[in-house]
């Protein structure tokens, strides 16, 4: 009867406060007749009535009733069905296209909502939503309108399913990017373009998305590209890697370079998340589970192997059957530490075998991009001749480094597929006997020009290698291009150079004769050009006293082999990610930088360092070590403390000789920078100190104490952070390491100003208690324990005494020490405190014996001589005069249930 008299009252039209009123209370009313399904149908109609209501803020107001009705209605759609597609949607469906633009803006706003909570059917929104969209969005729709519907349908690409999304919505989406009229529509386009690319997915995105952002890219409104900036990483990561490096890598170094500040100062920020969609973690080996740690993994079989330059064995050939290659020429292995990338010793000596799964076509490509990481000069002297048709004094001598072939590595997956490098070895020995005769019998001396055209005649017949494989892949095309360019160099050497013009400080290698060269013999003049140098070092051997596998010392062989000019300019070039990237990156540390494109693009640098190198992997780390080292010592803290709180991501990336030799010397100057950048080492200090080998985690026992001193000690949640991360470090110690060291932080902490800390500090003394104890060090337990009552039980304030109280409920509570000696050691210290002058201390007392202690089977067992002692205690607490501890003397402990225990244990 009253729904009746209240829809009556509606039917003659109401002032527009009283239909506000209405609409605002809506839910309520809908609720309150639900039961009835007349009633029901009733408030439905009003709902109606009302949205054909003259007045915008009557509308607006039911619109935002919309949502939770909308919900109550999905929660019981057994009772209403249909209710909410015949009556709801319509209404917000109409009101998009309402003359009001806050209604419209209210419904654009409740259509979202319902579509993120799945209250609209995918029927209803192909049937009702889409097609009003697409007439808003049409070429002769209101401009105002259209960019409206445009930033729904980018929206409602996330909620919909892939065929949907191609059938109904790209084609338009296409259409607007190229919308020439308004560039308020296309800068929503850019602003969402990687939303779209991702609902469509790869093929589509390639097909009908990719040919639109390249537009988009290079509009005339500088908006628009900085949109189109700022996307990139999304876009990328839903390309091919052929599409990624062949088309949008050249495209964002366009964006890089753009004339107007803000699109390269957004470039610059996505640069870093662009290269991470180059990462290819069966090459690394590195993976980021779905949790978030980084998981370490044998790189996949047909990959290159992800080693550690400049670590000890790198470039060496060691004695496992996967060290070397089918056909090694392992030529001075540790030169790439400093004149070449590290990657060229992989190439010549490769250290895994490659499967069964390449083609002519990919490992063409790698065998280009190889290439090109080499000087012109030494990839001319780059041969992979068969083992038994080497030169005579290039057969493994008593202390040669060339590598031992195992069966396992008769196979080689590079060797196998490629196109043969044609051999020279016979040719070049020839030309080197047939100068042998003017001089002494079994030396030669090679001239200039003889270096010269060895370097143009192997360029030659790796290009003529590669030339079938050009059209196929834009990789190759690079190679060649890179190797045409030092053809024509070697070319113009041998125009410039004299015909006879004598070698000067090469030494004398013997032909016939395999033993090698004195070091001083190998020493080049400044004036020796490198291609001398290059085929210098195919002729002589090593150290006769150096076995196979052998290591030298880098700074060694870097002081032997490596010219000036090759020390000053180390190489950058990797073949991951396409080269200009990683130079754009690195010069982020320039500060003209700063001055020109943006003052923070040192921290963007810093921030996105550990996803490059993930990217990068362990082997091109030498292509960041500078740039990290330059980040390091940036006078901006923020830029330093970026990095501190990143130090141990990239700890995990690089593995530990790298990070013992390259990134613990920043780890210690981070230790003595301002509180800002410390706490960063301090949040994350347990996870990078146990990745560090044992003998160099020992070395920060001492330093530790460091972080108890902070530049304000006000800065109390600092020494918080520093008593949750000892707990943790607790396990990568041994007893005697934290009872010498960790010990007296703790008791240092336990005594802090601050109450938050004390509390906290308690929990790692009891944790270092259960470390001793689990340990069988009961004697170091022991000690501990006495140095417990000495510093606390008879400290002359009363929050030292309330320490100890809490300590030894906590001990109990967790069980950490034997319980006969905590009754012999402990419980007569903690049962004096009863006739403490302090009410604080007696209360925290009253609540350790009544809740923990008598709680306890083994103390509540009746043939125990202490229980007397803890009841008589307890009665005479229970008699305090002070209130609070009268109660919680008396307080009955709560009986829970063994589920309860297990939880509270597992809380504990």
């Amino acid at each position: 009867m009253g729904m009746t008299i209240f829809g009556r009252s509606l039917t003659v039209s109401p002032p527009s406060g009283q239909s506000q009123i209405i609409a605002r209370g809506l839910n309520d009313i809908l609720r309150d007749f639900s039961n009835s399904e007349e009633d029901f149908l009733t408030v439905m109609e009003i709902v109606v009535r009302l949205s054909e209501d003259a007045e915008p803020t009557v509308r607006t107001d039911l619109m935002e009733q919309i949502p939770p009705i909308a919900v109550f209605l999905q929660e019981n759609r057994s009772n209403f069905p249909g209710v909410l597609a015949d009556y709801l949607t319509p209404i917000v469906v109409r009101y998009l296209t309402d003359p009001n633009n806050q209604v419209r803006k209210s419904s654009q706003e409740v259509l979202l909502i319902l579509l993120e909570q799945d209250l609209i059917s995918q029927h209803d929104i192909e049937n009702k939503v889409c097609p009003i969209l697409l007439a808003l969005s049409a070429p002769d729709s209101d401009d105002e309108y259209k960019a409206e519907a445009v930033n729904i349908i980018c929206k409602l690409a996330s909620v919909l399913n892939k065929g949907t999304v191609e059938r109904l919505l790209l084609p338009r989406f296409c259409e607007l990017c190229g919308d020439g009229k308004l560039f308020q529509v296309r800068k929503v386009c850019a602003t969402n373009f990687g939303d779209i690319c991702r609902a469509v997915g790869q093929e589509a995105t390639e097909k009908f998305l990719i040919p639109k952002f390249l537009e988009l890219c290079s509009d005339n409104v500088w908006g628009m590209r900085k949109a189109c900036a700022e996307c990139f990483m999304a876009v990328s990561y839903s390309a091919s890697p052929e599409v990624r490096r062949a088309q949008l890598s050249p495209l964002f170094i366009r964006l890089i370079s753009d004339p107007c500040r803000w699109v390269r100062q957004a470039a610059f920020q996505s640069l870093g998340p662009f290269i991470s969609t180059f990462a290819n973690p069966p090459r690394a080996g590195l993976y980021i589970g779905e949790d978030g740690p980084l998981s370490i993994r044998p790189p996949a079989r047909g990959l290159d192997s992800d080693f550690t330059p400049g670590s000890p064995g790198t470039g060496s050939c060691g004695s496992t059957s996967s060290a070397c290659s089918a056909r090694p020429v392992c030529t001075e292995p540790d030169l790439p530490t400093e004149g070449t990338s590290a990657g060229t010793s992989n190439f010549l000596c490769r250290s895994s075998s490659r499967g069964m799964m390449g083609n002519s076509v990919e490992d063409s490509a790698l065998a280009g991009a190889e290439l090109t990481r080499l000087s012109p000069e030494a990839s001319a002297t780059l041969k992979l001749p068969e083992r038994n048709d080497l030169p005579v004094n290039s057969h493994p001598g008593p202390g040669s480094w060339t590598c031992p072939e195992s069966p396992e590595d008769v196979f080689n997956n590079f060797l196998y597929w490629r196109t043969p490098l044609p051999d020279i070895s016979k040719d070049l020995e020839e030309l080197l006997l047939s100068e042998a005769g003017p001089r002494e019998e079994g030396c030669s001396r090679p001239e200039p020009v003889q270096n010269s055209c060895v370097a143009r005649s192997e360029i030659q017949k790796v290009l003529d290698s590669l030339q079938e494989h050009v059209m196929d892949d834009p990789d190759v095309q690079a190679q060649v291009q890179v190797l045409s360019a030092a053809l024509r160099a070697a070319q113009l050497d041998s125009v410039n150079e004299p015909a006879h013009k004598p070698t000067e400080g090469l030494n004398e290698v013997s032909v016939s004769d395999p033993s090698p060269a004195s070091d001083n013999q190998m020493a080049l003049s400044a004036s020796s050009s490198q291609k001398e140098l290059s085929v210098a070092r195919i002729l002589q051997s090593t150290d006769p006293g150096e076995p196979c596998g052998g290591v030298r010392d880098p700074l060694e062989t870097e002081q032997r082999h490596l010219p000036a000019p090759l020390e000053e300019n180390k190489s950058k070039l990797q073949d991951v990610i396409p080269q200009p990237l990683l130079d754009q990156y690195v010069s982020m540390t320039d500060p003209a930088r700063a001055q020109t494109v943006d003052t923070d693009i040192a921290k963007h640098c810093a921030y996105s360092l550990p996803g490059v190198a993930l990217t990068l992997g362990r082997r091109n780390w030498h292509c960041l070590k500078d740039t990290y080292e330059t980040l390091a010592s940036d006078v901006q803290w923020k830029v330093r403390r970026t990095l501190a709180f990143s130090i141990h991501e990239l700890a995990a990336i690089l593995g530990d000789q790298l990070t013992a030799a390259d990134l613990v010397p920043i780890f210690n100057g981070f230790l003595k920078d301002l509180d800002e950048v410390r706490i960063g080492i301090l949040k994350h200090l347990y996870d990078f100190l146990k990745l560090l080998h044992e003998d160099k985690r020992r070395e920060y026992l001492y330093q530790l104490q460091e972080f108890v001193v902070t530049d304000n000690s006000r800065n109390w949640r600092f020494r918080y952070e520093l008593a949750e991360q000892l707990i943790l470090i607790l396990e990568l110690y041994n007893p005697h390491d934290v009872y010498d060291y960790l010990m007296h932080i703790a008791l240092k902490l336990c005594a802090d100003k601050v109450s938050e800390v004390r509390w906290i500090s308690f929990k790692l003394v009891v944790a270092i208690l259960q470390k001793f104890y689990s340990h069988s060090e009961s004697a170091l337990g022991l000690a501990f324990v006495h140095e417990l009552i000495v510093r606390f039980r008879h400290c002359a304030k009363w929050v030292g005494r309330q320490a100890f109280a809490f300590i030894c409920q906590a001990v109990v509570s967790e069980e950490c020490i034997p319980a006969d000696q905590f009754v012999e050691h402990l419980l007569p210290s903690l049962l004096s405190l009863v006739s403490d002058p302090v009410p604080n201390v007696r209360v925290l007392l009253a609540r350790a014996l009544r809740q923990t202690l008598l709680e306890k089977a083994y103390l509540r067992n009746a043939g125990n001589p202490h229980l007397e002692v803890i009841e008589e205690t307890v009665l005479a607490l229970q008699s305090d005069p002070d209130p609070d501890v009268s109660f919680f003397a008396t307080l009955q402990p709560k009986r829970r249930s063994t589920a309860d225990s297990r939880v509270l244990e597992e809380r504990n």
